[in-house]
Order: structure tokens, then C-alpha cells, then sequence
């Protein structure tokens, strides 16, 4: 009986702690945004949403946000790239996935960047073996995340303006990482079109050339409008990465 009694408790044992003693190992993979053409996004721009995922069942794996610095601005975007050089440092932002697995595992890692800022955010995934106890550091998984985050300051949403009067269209540009752009400088104004596409009934009825202010990220232009039911869609462009970003806001002119 007591030998019935004890095989009794270690399978109660086993049934109740079933992934103890199978051979899991915690494995470590460090996961990062890379805004395009900019540097990596963090704190300062509410971070990176991170999944992974065993891409067969789809079950999740690990999740968070990144977390930490934009990075060294003169080692990313100054400096000369070259085979196995290294981009980040103990500061850069990242988020560090820990996976229980007991075997190779196919895993799909996915962000969405910036997280915080809807109208902008990106989906950029890849793929790959992670095998049990081979940590990926340093850079890690890299994603890149293109685009721009454009923010229309005025005219407000849904405001009623005096018919006749000249509309300000004022809107914040900033790369994905949230590194500012400025009239020379890194990221510099005049290689970007900021653009202002003004529609009534689905038409657009005009447009309208945002030029940079003396705060930076700061585009702005006038435009003269009749009275109606309008949307207001700006954008930015790089015509040399591709990058591009939107924003929208409707207003009324009585």
C-alpha cells in the first residue's frame, strides 16, 4: 500500500508541474525597431510593441515593448558600416524575449512601431530557427520600420472656421525613431516634400506646400478656402528611401 501511496504522489507530482524536467531551456533573443533612414525606436516615442511567436501554432512566445535609447547618432548615422559592426550599445533600445523551449522552434517576430502613435504605426515581421540555449545578442533581430510620424497640430479636428478667413494647416514631422527634423541639419528639411491635399466631397479641390518653421519638425502653409465640409491630408515623402508618412483632420467653414 505505502508503494501504491508513493507512486501515487509523484504522478500527482508530474501531472501538476507537466514542462518541469522536459528539457526547456530559457532562451534569450534580443529584438529591436529600426527606423529607416533614422535611428532606433524607444522610450522617448512610447517604443516598440514586440510578438514572438511559434509560427505553426501561432501560440505566443514572449512579448513587450522596447525599451531604451535612440542610439549613438555618429555611430548610426555618421560613422562608416561594415560586416559585423556593431550598431547598438548597452543604452539602445531593444526588448530581450525570453522563450521556454525544448527543441528547435520555427518563430515568427513581429513589432508594431511606433506603438503609441496609431496613425503612423508599422507592421514589420521576419522569421527564423531559434534553437534551445543559443542566445541571440547584441544588435539581435534587427527590424526595420519605414516611414515618418506626422502629426496635423491645427486646424483642430472638426473645427468651425469663419468662411473667408485663410486657414492655417500647421503639422509635426518627425522620423519614426522621433529624431527631429530641421533645415540642415541630420535629417534635413529640404530633402523631404510636405504636402497638404485639401478635399470637399471626395475631390481634392487643392493643395498646399508646407514649408519648414524655425521649431523643428514644424511644417506649415495658408491656404484660402470657400465655406464647406473639408479633409485635410498631409504627408511627407522622401523620394530617396521611399519614406513616407499621413495624417488627416476634417474641418468646417461657415
Amino acid at each position: 500500500m505505502k508503494q501504491f501511496k508513493v507512486l501515487g504522489i509523484i504522478l500527482m507530482l508530474i501531472f501538476a508541474f507537466p514542462k518541469q524536467g522536459l528539457g526547456q531551456e530559457l532562451t534569450t533573443i534580443m529584438v529591436r525597431a529600426h527606423s529607416k533612414d533614422a535611428k532606433f525606436i524607444g522610450t522617448s516615442i512610447g517604443g516598440a510593441k514586440v510578438f514572438v511567436r511559434d509560427a505553426v501554432s501561432g501560440e505566443i512566445l514572449a512579448e513587450g515593448m522596447t525599451q531604451g535609447s535612440t542610439g549613438d547618432t555618429e555611430r548610426i548615422m555618421q560613422e562608416p558600416q561594415s560586416r559585423k559592426k556593431q550598431l547598438t550599445d548597452e543604452n539602445t533600445a531593444g526588448f530581450l524575449a525570453e522563450l521556454q523551449i525544448e527543441e528547435p522552434t520555427f518563430v515568427t517576430v513581429e513589432v508594431i512601431a511606433p506603438f503609441s502613435k496609431k496613425q503612423a504605426s508599422i507592421i514589420s515581421s521576419t522569421q527564423l530557427w531559434v534553437i534551445p540555449g543559443k542566445n541571440i545578442s547584441g544588435d539581435g533581430i534587427v527590424l526595420e520600420v519605414p516611414g515618418f510620424v506626422v502629426d496635423i497640430l491645427s486646424p483642430q479636428t472638426h473645427e468651425r472656421i469663419p468662411a473667408g478667413n485663410e486657414v492655417e494647416i500647421k503639422a509635426n514631422v518627425v522620423m519614426m525613431c522621433g529624431c527631429p527634423i530641421t533645415e540642415d541639419g541630420i535629417w534635413d528639411s529640404s530633402q523631404y516634400e510636405v504636402k497638404a491635399l485639401i478635399s470637399e466631397n471626395g475631390k481634392t479641390s487643392t493643395s498646399v506646400d508646407l514649408q519648414i518653421q524655425e521649431k523643428p519638425s514644424t511644417f506649415s502653409g495658408k491656404a484660402n478656402l470657400s465655406a464647406g465640409n473639408y479633409e485635410i491630408t498631409v504627408y511627407a515623402f522622401d523620394p530617396e528611401t521611399g519614406n513616407t508618412g499621413v495624417d488627416k483632420t476634417n474641418i468646417l467653414l461657415q
